[in-house]
């Protein structure tokens, strides 16, 4: 009996412990809860902070430029703007070293428009005001190819004391210390980098707005995307702010925001131009490579921005660029091409628009002489899915997920990385589940779980090697010089590039297979496009296929380009192709 009373006592005990214990447990949670909960606020106060400070020093540098435009004006009244913004860059050039213009009338002249552009498309992330200290320093040497030239620099390239944030909060309040070596060299060749333009959020994405600076628009239609990710650069130069701009390409970056905005860009071989300074949203991806490269109104613009680059001052900042210098005698060549055509990719049609700029110009090139070869990629949904997106996301976007913390997400780019918070074993499901229904949709969340492992990697990496390799066969089998193929156009409605990534192989094969690329503007938007369009249905007729066709509708007007492609470290011959193109349309509309 005794026994049963201890054990009786103890179990009384036992429970008035458990409460205590149950209590401090609940309490301890509620205050881990009170704790996160206070954190994230404070988090959300210092990014709103920090996104303040950002955009006060673009206010700050606006306004002063503003104010040193006005003053220059009233010391100098008789400056001719409108002629000096009418002049290509190889006329601009010619009359700054002949001293029939002076740096300081071509540098205010590209301020004030710049200013008066980034009103309406709001392409700015801030003016670089050192560039009015090298503006005294400039007109005194009077040395380089692009002396007293003001260039447009994305926001990615590296300035002295100023942020390369890629659009995301948590690379704001990060000052380079130095200078790309890109703007090293453009300083050194006399060029003035006077403005850094605007991005899209985490830069993995083909639109043009962050939480920062916001959305940046269409030069020929307000209520259209400029492109991305080099869309601020696009947006400047096709607004006539910018003679010469640089932008970057990882997917299509130069080339989409060139088609969008209809002005030229080059994506040149990867490797061809130093990206020491140049900011990726992250570092290590090797699948599908990066280059930065030059936006202009023309080709001859671009291969002038080339040659200015391909110098000793760059082979020696940066030795791991091949010290080979612009070729001009193949830019300048004349003799017949044979050339490889695709009117579509067979993942994604075409709008109307896309496939006749390439219809028109493939018949321009053969009453030109050149011979025109039908041609396909190869094996396309295998390097979308097995290469492409499986190499930029190898991790699974854990590194791009990480870089968005501390913010909120830009409506721009939402859509498209929603379904990377998933965790792989739903993506995984979902992709399964899919597989009868929308084979595009399966495979997709099948290649974003990424590789898996190292040894993963490292087959993956292997796979692309050999890609390139039987690409390059069947170039050499077909004996092809270039390839003429669409870009992705007309320029969308706002919201759409982050929901229409199954466009992007028009542009981003290009990036897997290293080949230098360029789009080049020909034509516009017709209301028989329009007509067309309205019975577009796609190849799938999926809700892929539904979206592309809401994102170009109502483009009427807007530009049309091509793309023009050659081998690695063929830069020259796809600038000399590009310039072909260029001159034929030209010819045509006479």
């Amino acid at each position: 009996m005794e026994n049963v009373k201890q054990f009786l006592r103890e179990m009384e005990l036992d429970n008035r412990t458990a409460a205590l214990l149950t209590g401090a447990a609940c309490g301890v949670g509620a205050l881990v809860l009170l704790v996160q909960k206070v954190q994230k606020v404070c988090r959300h106060q210092e990014a709103k902070e920090k996104i303040q400070r950002a955009r006060n020093r673009r206010a700050d540098s606006l306004q002063r430029a503003e104010q040193a435009v006005l003053q220059y004006k009233k010391s100098l009244p008789g400056t001719d703007a409108a002629l000096i913004l009418a002049m290509s860059l190889s006329e601009l050039t010619n009359n700054l070293q002949e001293g029939l213009l002076s740096p300081e009338d071509v540098f205010y002249s590209y301020m004030e428009k710049t200013l008066d552009v980034n009103k309406d498309l709001n392409c700015c992330t801030g003016i670089l005001l050192e560039s009015f200290d090298q503006l005294k320093t400039v007109a005194s040497k009077k040395e380089g190819l692009l002396y007293g030239v003001p260039v447009s620099i994305k926001e990615n390239y590296a300035y002295k004391n100023h942020d390369s944030t890629c659009g995301v909060i948590v690379n704001l309040d990060r000052p380079a210390q130095k200078d790309s070596v890109i703007v090293e060299v453009l300083k050194r060749q006399g060029a003035i980098p006077f403005v850094k333009t605007n991005l899209p959020q985490a830069l993995l994405n083909y639109d043009c707005g962050n939480p920062i600076y916001g959305q940046t628009v269409n030069p020929h239609n307000l209520q259209k995307t400029c492109g991305g990710s080099s869309g601020g650069e696009g947006a400047l130069v096709g607004g006539g702010g910018s003679v010469l701009g640089f932008g970057s390409d990882v997917g299509g970056s130069i080339r989409i925001p060139a088609s969008f905005c209809g002005i030229c860009g080059l994506k040149p071989t990867a490797g061809r131009l130093s990206s020491v300074g140049l900011s990726p949203i992250y570092r290590g991806q090797k699948s599908v490579s990066s280059s930065p490269g030059p936006m202009a109104r023309d080709v001859d613009s671009l291969a002038l921005g080339m040659q200015a680059l391909l110098c000793d001052h760059m082979f020696s900042l940066d030795p791991t660029v091949p010290p080979v210098p612009f070729n001009m005698q193949i830019y300048q060549s004349s003799k017949p091409l044979r050339i490889g055509y695709l009117e579509n990719d067979g993942y994604t049609q075409p709008s109307p628009s896309m496939a006749r700029g390439i219809r028109e110009v493939k018949a321009l090139l053969e009453q030109a002489g050149h011979t025109l070869v039908p041609y396909s990629p190869l094996k396309l949904d295998y390097a979308v899915n097995e290469l492409i997106i499986k190499g930029v996301l190898a991790d699974g976007a854990t590194s791009l997920l990480q870089k968005l913390e501390g913010g909120p997400l830009d409506p721009c780019l939402r859509p498209q990385v929603m379904p990377y918070y998933l965790p792989t074993w739903l993506k995984k499901t979902l992709s399964f589940l899919l597989k009868p229904l929308s084979p595009r949709g399966s495979d997709t969340f099948g290649s974003i779980c990424g590789v898996g492992s190292i040894p993963e990697l490292w087959k993956q990496h292997a796979a692309v090697e050999d890609y390139i390799q039987e690409t390059i066969a069947e170039w050499r089998r077909l004996n092809i010089d270039v390839l003429l193929c669409p870009v992705i156009g007309p320029a969308y409605n706002f919201f759409y590039c982050c929901k229409l990534s199954c466009v992007l192989p028009y542009t981003i094969l290009y990036n897997l297979l290293t080949f230098p690329a360029g789009v080049v503007p020909v034509s516009t938007v017709t209301a028989e496009d329009e007509e067309e369009l309205r019975h577009y249905k796609g190849f799938h007729q999926d809700h892929w296929d539904k979206l592309f066709k809401q994102a170009v509708t109502g483009g009427e007007g807007l530009p049309v380009a091509v793309q023009c492609v050659a081998l690695p470290w063929q830069d020259e011959l796809c600038l000399r192709f590009m310039k072909e193109v260029e001159q034929l349309v030209k010819q045509s509309r006479k």
